[in-house]
Protein backbone atom coordinates (compact mmCIF):
# COMPACT_ATOMS: atom_id res chain seq x y z
CA UNK A 1 0.00 0.00 0.00
CA UNK A 2 1.21 3.37 -0.61
CA UNK A 3 2.09 6.09 1.99
CA UNK A 4 0.96 9.87 2.19
CA UNK A 5 3.14 12.60 4.39
CA UNK A 6 1.42 15.93 4.30
CA UNK A 7 4.09 18.34 5.36
CA UNK A 8 3.37 21.75 6.37
CA UNK A 9 5.30 25.21 5.90
CA UNK A 10 3.59 26.74 8.77
CA UNK A 11 3.00 30.20 7.34
CA UNK A 12 5.02 30.19 3.82
CA UNK A 13 1.75 31.80 1.92
CA UNK A 14 1.80 32.68 -1.95
CA UNK A 15 -0.25 35.63 -1.61
CA UNK A 16 -3.24 36.51 -3.43
CA UNK A 17 -6.19 35.66 -1.39
CA UNK A 18 -9.74 36.52 -3.30
CA UNK A 19 -10.86 37.51 0.47
CA UNK A 20 -7.66 39.01 1.39
CA UNK A 21 -9.72 42.98 2.17
CA UNK A 22 -11.70 41.18 4.70
CA UNK A 23 -8.76 40.22 7.01
CA UNK A 24 -6.44 42.83 8.60
CA UNK A 25 -3.20 43.83 10.15
CA UNK A 26 -4.50 46.86 12.57
CA UNK A 27 -6.11 49.29 10.12
CA UNK A 28 -4.18 47.61 6.64
CA UNK A 29 -6.26 44.78 4.87
CA UNK A 30 -3.91 42.22 3.77
CA UNK A 31 -4.82 42.88 0.18
CA UNK A 32 -1.34 42.63 -1.59
CA UNK A 33 0.22 40.59 1.49
CA UNK A 34 2.54 38.03 -0.57
CA UNK A 35 5.02 35.92 2.39
CA UNK A 36 7.38 34.17 -0.50
CA UNK A 37 7.22 36.98 -3.51
CA UNK A 38 8.46 39.56 -1.01
CA UNK A 39 10.59 37.56 0.71
CA UNK A 40 12.32 37.21 -2.91
CA UNK A 41 12.23 40.61 -3.72
CA UNK A 42 14.30 41.32 -0.86
CA UNK A 43 17.03 39.16 -1.20
CA UNK A 44 17.25 39.77 -4.71
CA UNK A 45 17.64 43.92 -3.94
CA UNK A 46 20.26 42.67 -0.98
CA UNK A 47 17.34 43.86 1.65
CA UNK A 48 18.06 40.41 3.30
CA UNK A 49 21.96 40.01 4.17
CA UNK A 50 21.79 38.60 8.23
CA UNK A 51 23.13 35.12 8.11
CA UNK A 52 22.86 34.74 4.29
CA UNK A 53 23.24 36.62 0.69
CA UNK A 54 22.00 37.10 -2.71
CA UNK A 55 19.14 35.84 -4.08
CA UNK A 56 16.81 33.25 -2.48
CA UNK A 57 17.70 29.87 -3.34
CA UNK A 58 15.14 27.24 -3.30
CA UNK A 59 16.06 24.78 -6.09
CA UNK A 60 14.54 21.38 -4.76
CA UNK A 61 10.78 23.56 -3.72
CA UNK A 62 11.13 25.53 -7.22
CA UNK A 63 11.85 22.34 -9.37
CA UNK A 64 8.72 20.67 -7.68
CA UNK A 65 6.57 23.69 -9.15
CA UNK A 66 6.86 26.03 -6.64
CA UNK A 67 7.00 29.65 -8.56
CA UNK A 68 4.88 27.94 -11.30
CA UNK A 69 2.45 27.48 -8.49
CA UNK A 70 2.73 31.22 -7.58
CA UNK A 71 1.48 32.10 -11.18
CA UNK A 72 -2.06 30.94 -10.30
CA UNK A 73 -2.11 33.20 -7.18
CA UNK A 74 -0.20 36.37 -8.06
CA UNK A 75 1.00 38.17 -11.02
CA UNK A 76 4.04 39.48 -7.99
CA UNK A 77 7.38 38.80 -9.28
CA UNK A 78 9.29 36.16 -7.08
CA UNK A 79 12.72 36.18 -8.00
CA UNK A 80 14.83 33.41 -8.47
CA UNK A 81 11.70 31.15 -8.60
CA UNK A 82 11.57 30.21 -12.63
CA UNK A 83 11.95 26.45 -12.43
CA UNK A 84 10.44 24.32 -14.86
CA UNK A 85 7.79 22.24 -12.21
CA UNK A 86 8.92 18.32 -12.23
CA UNK A 87 6.45 17.69 -9.65
CA UNK A 88 2.87 18.18 -8.62
CA UNK A 89 2.23 21.68 -8.16
CA UNK A 90 -0.90 24.28 -7.30
CA UNK A 91 -2.53 26.64 -4.87
CA UNK A 92 -5.08 26.45 -2.58
CA UNK A 93 -7.63 28.98 -0.90
CA UNK A 94 -8.98 28.82 2.19
CA UNK A 95 -13.14 29.69 2.90
CA UNK A 96 -13.05 28.90 7.05
CA UNK A 97 -13.43 32.37 8.28
CA UNK A 98 -9.45 32.89 10.10
CA UNK A 99 -6.04 32.79 9.26
CA UNK A 100 -5.54 31.01 12.26
CA UNK A 101 -3.45 27.44 12.53
CA UNK A 102 -6.69 25.43 13.66
CA UNK A 103 -8.57 26.83 10.76
CA UNK A 104 -5.82 26.19 8.38
CA UNK A 105 -4.52 22.65 9.32
CA UNK A 106 -8.37 21.74 10.20
CA UNK A 107 -9.35 22.80 6.26
CA UNK A 108 -6.24 21.08 4.79
CA UNK A 109 -7.39 17.66 6.65
CA UNK A 110 -11.00 17.78 5.49
CA UNK A 111 -12.91 20.05 7.65
CA UNK A 112 -13.61 23.96 7.08
CA UNK A 113 -14.11 25.65 10.14
CA UNK A 114 -18.00 26.10 10.81
CA UNK A 115 -18.05 28.68 13.41
CA UNK A 116 -16.53 32.90 13.69
CA UNK A 117 -13.82 31.97 16.28
CA UNK A 118 -13.83 34.63 19.38
CA UNK A 119 -10.85 37.35 19.75
CA UNK A 120 -9.91 39.27 22.69
CA UNK A 121 -10.06 43.23 22.17
CA UNK A 122 -6.42 45.02 21.47
CA UNK A 123 -6.97 46.87 25.03
CA UNK A 124 -5.19 47.96 28.50
CA UNK A 125 -7.25 45.21 29.74
CA UNK A 126 -8.17 42.27 27.05
CA UNK A 127 -10.13 39.61 29.62
CA UNK A 128 -13.59 39.27 31.49
CA UNK A 129 -12.63 39.61 35.09
CA UNK A 130 -14.26 36.51 35.84
CA UNK A 131 -12.07 34.43 33.60
CA UNK A 132 -9.03 36.20 35.66
CA UNK A 133 -10.03 34.76 38.59
CA UNK A 134 -11.07 31.92 37.22
CA UNK A 135 -7.64 31.20 36.61
CA UNK A 136 -6.05 32.66 39.35
CA UNK A 137 -8.19 30.18 41.54
CA UNK A 138 -7.42 27.30 39.73
CA UNK A 139 -3.66 27.76 40.46
CA UNK A 140 -4.20 29.18 43.56
CA UNK A 141 -2.69 32.12 43.19
CA UNK A 142 -3.69 35.78 44.31
CA UNK A 143 -4.19 37.48 40.75
CA UNK A 144 -2.59 37.38 36.81
CA UNK A 145 -0.16 39.75 35.29
CA UNK A 146 -0.13 41.13 32.10
CA UNK A 147 -3.94 40.37 31.08
CA UNK A 148 -3.15 42.24 27.37
CA UNK A 149 -2.33 41.67 23.90
CA UNK A 150 1.49 41.27 24.01
CA UNK A 151 4.42 39.42 22.28
CA UNK A 152 5.11 36.71 23.99
CA UNK A 153 9.16 37.61 24.46
CA UNK A 154 8.12 40.91 25.63
CA UNK A 155 5.85 39.94 27.95
CA UNK A 156 8.28 37.56 29.97
CA UNK A 157 10.55 40.41 29.89
CA UNK A 158 8.31 43.07 31.25
CA UNK A 159 6.54 40.89 33.49
CA UNK A 160 8.95 38.09 34.47
CA UNK A 161 10.77 39.88 37.79
CA UNK A 162 7.21 40.35 39.37
CA UNK A 163 5.93 36.85 38.37
CA UNK A 164 8.80 35.34 40.52
CA UNK A 165 7.70 37.60 43.48
CA UNK A 166 4.36 37.07 43.31
CA UNK A 167 4.05 33.48 42.08
CA UNK A 168 0.83 34.98 39.69
CA UNK A 169 0.77 33.51 35.95
CA UNK A 170 1.10 35.84 33.11
CA UNK A 171 -2.28 36.28 30.85
CA UNK A 172 -1.84 37.47 27.28
CA UNK A 173 -3.11 37.15 23.47
CA UNK A 174 -2.57 38.11 20.28
CA UNK A 175 -4.51 38.84 17.21
CA UNK A 176 -5.50 35.25 16.87
CA UNK A 177 -8.06 33.27 18.02
CA UNK A 178 -5.47 32.48 21.53
CA UNK A 179 -5.27 32.83 25.82
CA UNK A 180 -1.70 32.36 26.42
CA UNK A 181 -0.12 31.47 29.97
CA UNK A 182 3.48 32.25 31.00
CA UNK A 183 5.23 30.98 34.09
CA UNK A 184 8.69 29.98 35.38
CA UNK A 185 9.66 26.06 34.82
CA UNK A 186 11.09 26.28 38.36
CA UNK A 187 9.74 29.01 40.70
CA UNK A 188 5.96 28.54 39.48
CA UNK A 189 6.47 24.66 38.27
CA UNK A 190 6.19 23.21 34.46
CA UNK A 191 3.59 21.24 35.57
CA UNK A 192 1.55 23.50 37.67
CA UNK A 193 1.53 25.25 34.37
CA UNK A 194 0.31 22.50 31.93
CA UNK A 195 -2.61 21.43 34.90
CA UNK A 196 -3.90 25.54 34.71
CA UNK A 197 -3.95 25.59 30.82
CA UNK A 198 -5.93 22.14 30.70
CA UNK A 199 -8.07 23.35 33.50
CA UNK A 200 -9.08 26.31 31.70
CA UNK A 201 -9.22 25.38 28.42
CA UNK A 202 -13.18 24.18 28.52
CA UNK A 203 -14.32 27.45 29.58
CA UNK A 204 -12.27 29.00 26.97
CA UNK A 205 -12.97 26.26 24.32
CA UNK A 206 -16.92 27.29 24.95
CA UNK A 207 -16.13 30.69 24.47
CA UNK A 208 -14.69 29.49 20.85
CA UNK A 209 -10.98 30.66 21.46
CA UNK A 210 -9.48 28.13 19.28
CA UNK A 211 -6.20 27.18 21.93
CA UNK A 212 -5.11 28.10 25.11
CA UNK A 213 -0.89 27.86 25.33
CA UNK A 214 1.19 27.06 27.66
CA UNK A 215 4.34 28.90 27.63
CA UNK A 216 6.60 27.91 30.51
CA UNK A 217 10.10 30.20 30.42
CA UNK A 218 13.39 29.89 32.53
CA UNK A 219 16.02 32.06 33.96
CA UNK A 220 16.44 34.97 35.70
CA UNK A 221 16.61 39.31 35.80
CA UNK A 222 20.40 39.27 36.17
CA UNK A 223 21.03 36.58 32.63
CA UNK A 224 17.26 37.96 30.87
CA UNK A 225 14.30 34.95 31.00
CA UNK A 226 14.40 32.75 27.49
CA UNK A 227 10.84 30.62 26.87
CA UNK A 228 12.00 26.87 26.81
CA UNK A 229 10.70 23.89 24.02
CA UNK A 230 7.85 22.85 26.82
CA UNK A 231 5.55 24.64 25.03
CA UNK A 232 2.10 23.22 25.13
CA UNK A 233 -1.56 23.65 23.31
CA UNK A 234 -4.56 22.53 24.20
CA UNK A 235 -6.96 23.16 21.37
CA UNK A 236 -10.40 23.28 20.83
CA UNK A 237 -11.06 19.62 19.14
CA UNK A 238 -12.16 19.62 15.35
CA UNK A 239 -16.38 19.48 14.64
CA UNK A 240 -16.19 16.38 13.08
CA UNK A 241 -13.83 13.88 11.73
CA UNK A 242 -10.22 15.06 9.94
CA UNK A 243 -7.95 12.93 7.20
CA UNK A 244 -6.39 11.55 10.46
CA UNK A 245 -9.86 9.82 11.82
CA UNK A 246 -10.51 8.99 8.09
CA UNK A 247 -7.28 7.07 8.10
CA UNK A 248 -6.98 5.68 11.46
CA UNK A 249 -10.51 4.57 11.35
CA UNK A 250 -9.48 2.41 8.37
CA UNK A 251 -7.03 0.71 10.00
CA UNK A 252 -3.65 2.88 8.71
CA UNK A 253 -0.77 4.07 11.36
CA UNK A 254 -0.87 7.67 11.86
CA UNK A 255 1.96 10.00 12.84
CA UNK A 256 2.35 13.41 14.36
CA UNK A 257 5.23 15.18 14.05
CA UNK A 258 5.43 19.25 15.58
CA UNK A 259 2.24 20.92 17.10
CA UNK A 260 -0.08 18.54 14.77
CA UNK A 261 -0.75 16.40 18.00
CA UNK A 262 -2.08 20.07 19.73
CA UNK A 263 -3.70 21.39 17.09
CA UNK A 264 -6.32 17.70 16.32
CA UNK A 265 -6.61 16.82 20.25
CA UNK A 266 -4.55 14.25 19.05
CA UNK A 267 -7.93 12.53 17.59
CA UNK A 268 -7.26 10.08 14.70
CA UNK A 269 -3.23 10.40 16.36
CA UNK A 270 -1.20 7.56 16.93
CA UNK A 271 2.27 9.09 17.99
CA UNK A 272 3.26 12.51 18.01
CA UNK A 273 7.25 13.76 17.93
CA UNK A 274 7.97 17.19 18.99
CA UNK A 275 11.21 19.35 19.16
CA UNK A 276 12.89 22.42 17.32
CA UNK A 277 12.18 22.43 13.42
CA UNK A 278 15.81 20.88 13.26
CA UNK A 279 14.69 17.85 15.34
CA UNK A 280 11.78 17.41 13.78
CA UNK A 281 13.01 17.19 10.35
CA UNK A 282 14.93 14.35 11.81
CA UNK A 283 12.02 12.71 12.94
CA UNK A 284 10.18 12.97 10.04
CA UNK A 285 13.00 11.50 7.96
CA UNK A 286 12.85 8.74 11.06
CA UNK A 287 9.52 8.48 10.42
CA UNK A 288 9.96 7.77 6.48
CA UNK A 289 12.23 5.06 7.34
CA UNK A 290 10.08 3.31 9.70
CA UNK A 291 6.02 4.07 8.65
CA UNK A 292 4.59 0.84 7.56
CA UNK A 293 2.88 1.04 4.27
CA UNK A 294 -0.77 2.30 3.98
CA UNK A 295 0.26 4.88 6.73
CA UNK A 296 -0.36 8.73 7.28
CA UNK A 297 2.04 11.28 8.52
CA UNK A 298 1.33 14.77 9.26
CA UNK A 299 4.24 17.41 10.13
CA UNK A 300 4.48 21.07 10.62
CA UNK A 301 7.24 23.09 10.89
CA UNK A 302 6.56 26.02 12.69
CA UNK A 303 9.51 27.75 13.20
CA UNK A 304 8.63 29.89 9.13
CA UNK A 305 5.71 31.49 11.50
CA UNK A 306 6.79 32.03 15.03
CA UNK A 307 10.58 32.88 14.71
CA UNK A 308 10.65 34.57 11.40
CA UNK A 309 7.25 35.98 10.12
CA UNK A 310 5.80 37.52 13.40
CA UNK A 311 8.75 38.62 14.53
CA UNK A 312 9.14 40.27 10.62
CA UNK A 313 12.45 39.44 10.28
CA UNK A 314 12.75 39.16 6.14
CA UNK A 315 16.50 38.25 6.70
CA UNK A 316 15.60 35.12 9.15
CA UNK A 317 12.54 33.32 6.61
CA UNK A 318 14.84 33.25 3.87
CA UNK A 319 17.58 31.52 6.11
CA UNK A 320 14.45 29.23 7.50
CA UNK A 321 13.32 28.63 3.69
CA UNK A 322 17.06 27.72 2.65
CA UNK A 323 17.52 25.37 5.42
CA UNK A 324 14.54 23.54 4.83
CA UNK A 325 14.30 23.43 0.96
CA UNK A 326 18.56 22.01 1.11
CA UNK A 327 17.29 19.26 4.06
CA UNK A 328 14.91 18.14 1.23
CA UNK A 329 16.70 15.25 -0.87
CA UNK A 330 16.97 13.61 3.01
CA UNK A 331 13.21 12.62 2.63
CA UNK A 332 13.59 12.18 -1.37
CA UNK A 333 16.55 9.27 -0.18
CA UNK A 334 13.82 8.03 2.35
CA UNK A 335 10.76 7.70 -0.14
CA UNK A 336 9.28 4.22 -1.53
CA UNK A 337 8.01 3.35 -4.06
CA UNK A 338 4.27 4.53 -4.10
CA UNK A 339 4.73 7.23 -1.77
CA UNK A 340 3.65 10.73 -1.70
CA UNK A 341 4.86 13.78 -0.26
CA UNK A 342 2.69 16.90 -0.07
CA UNK A 343 4.21 20.21 1.03
CA UNK A 344 1.78 23.27 1.43
CA UNK A 345 1.31 25.94 4.34
CA UNK A 346 -1.69 26.61 6.59
CA UNK A 347 -1.78 30.85 5.41
CA UNK A 348 0.21 33.49 5.08
CA UNK A 349 2.82 35.38 7.65
CA UNK A 350 4.74 37.92 5.39
CA UNK A 351 7.61 39.72 7.11
CA UNK A 352 7.83 42.49 4.63
CA UNK A 353 4.02 43.31 5.95
CA UNK A 354 2.25 45.83 8.89
CA UNK A 355 1.94 44.67 12.08
CA UNK A 356 2.91 41.41 13.58
CA UNK A 357 -0.42 39.25 12.73
CA UNK A 358 -0.78 36.52 10.06
CA UNK A 359 -1.92 37.63 6.36
CA UNK A 360 -4.74 35.61 4.41
CA UNK A 361 -3.45 34.10 1.62
CA UNK A 362 -3.23 31.42 -0.66
CA UNK A 363 -1.04 28.28 -0.33
CA UNK A 364 1.25 26.77 -1.96
CA UNK A 365 0.49 22.70 -2.67
CA UNK A 366 3.60 20.85 -4.29
CA UNK A 367 4.12 17.67 -4.56
CA UNK A 368 7.23 14.65 -4.94
CA UNK A 369 5.84 11.12 -5.69
CA UNK A 370 3.87 11.47 -8.80
CA UNK A 371 6.05 13.40 -11.96
CA UNK A 372 4.91 16.39 -13.13
CA UNK A 373 1.22 17.28 -12.59
CA UNK A 374 0.10 20.63 -12.46
CA UNK A 375 -3.02 21.17 -10.81
CA UNK A 376 -4.01 25.01 -10.85
CA UNK A 377 -5.92 26.81 -7.70
CA UNK A 378 -7.97 24.40 -5.54
CA UNK A 379 -9.32 23.85 -2.16
CA UNK A 380 -7.68 23.50 0.99
CA UNK A 381 -10.44 20.55 1.29
CA UNK A 382 -8.89 18.59 -1.72
CA UNK A 383 -5.95 18.70 0.08
CA UNK A 384 -7.27 15.74 2.19
CA UNK A 385 -9.64 13.98 -0.24
CA UNK A 386 -6.79 13.82 -2.48
CA UNK A 387 -4.52 12.32 0.07
CA UNK A 388 -7.18 9.79 1.18
CA UNK A 389 -7.45 8.72 -2.43
CA UNK A 390 -3.66 8.09 -2.73
CA UNK A 391 -4.48 5.70 0.33
CA UNK A 392 -7.36 4.06 -0.77
CA UNK A 393 -9.29 5.31 2.20
CA UNK A 394 -13.19 6.83 2.18
CA UNK A 395 -12.92 10.81 2.28
CA UNK A 396 -15.89 12.36 4.36
CA UNK A 397 -14.99 15.86 3.82
CA UNK A 398 -16.34 18.26 1.24
CA UNK A 399 -13.12 18.30 -0.96
CA UNK A 400 -12.14 16.73 -4.68
CA UNK A 401 -9.42 14.76 -5.60
CA UNK A 402 -6.65 16.74 -7.53
CA UNK A 403 -4.61 13.33 -8.10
Amino acid sequence: MSRAFLIVMDSVGLGGAPDAEKFFNGELPDTGANTLAHIAQACAEGRAEEGRTGPLFLPHLDALGLGAAMAHATSDPAPGLQAEPMGLYGVAAEISPGKDTPSGHWELAGVPVPWDWHYFPDEPVSFPQELMDQAAALCGAGGTLANCHASGTEVIKQFGEEHIRSGWPICYTSADSVFQIAAHEKHFGLDRLLKLCEDLAPTLHAMKIGRVIARPFVGSVEEGFTRTGNRHDYAIAPPSPTICDWAKAAGRATYAIGKIGDIFSMQGLDEVRKGTDKVLFDHLCDVMEEAPDGSFTFANFVEFDSLYGHRRDVSGYARHLEWFDAQMPRLYERAKEGDLLIFTADHGNDPTWSGTDHTREQVPVLGYGLGAHPIGPVAFTDVAASIAAHLGIAAQGPGKTFL
